[in-house]
């Protein structure tokens, strides 16, 4: 072999190791983009998880305070009625007990 020939063999060598340096740093790019891709999905399914978890207790918490609230207005409520119908009856047996009134005064008359 010629001097030149031993040149072109120990270039294309090079080149062939350039290429497979390159090529198995490609992989392990890739293969690192993977991991990171995974582990983000792990951890967005992780986040949702917790979001919901979460969701559902601030709607549980919500509802508790509405039934609360709810019932405080149907208490305040019944009270009111409660006292209504204390005065409306008071004044139907004074109203009555004027009439009685009346009609004994006549039938003393």
């Amino acid at each position: 072999m010629s001097d030149t020939q031993e040149k072109y063999i120990h270039s294309l060598k090079k080149l062939k190791e350039a290429e497979e340096k390159v090529q198995k740093e490609i992989e392990n790019h890739i293969k690192k983009i993977d991991e990171e891709i995974k582990k983000l999905q792990t951890d967005m399914q992780e986040t949702i998880a917790q979001s919901k978890i979460e969701g559902e207790k601030l709607v549980e918490s919500r509802m508790e305070q509405g039934k609360k609230k709810a019932t405080a207005e149907t208490e305040k409520i019944i009270e009111d009625a409660k006292a209504k119908a204390k005065t409306i009856s008071t004044k139907v047996n004074a109203q009555t007990a004027q009439e009685i009134i009346d009609i004994l005064l006549k039938g003393v008359n």
